[in-house]
């Protein structure tokens, strides 16, 4: 998998981060322990994707 594949996989990966980590912040009560679960298994997927 060439460089710019993976950058694209990481852009496409950074967007729902960042809405999806407010939407997350929002439904469970101002409770950044959620967002961080959230962002963890977010970055942990984009990390299956990228290593192939």
């Amino acid at each position: 998998m060439d460089i710019s594949r993976k950058l694209g996989i990481l852009v496409f990966f950074g967007v729902p981060a960042v809405i999806g980590g407010g939407i997350t912040y929002a439904l469970f009560g101002d409770s950044y322990h959620a967002v961080f679960i959230y962002e963890f298994l977010l970055l942990l997927t984009a990390g299956i994707f990228v290593g192939r």
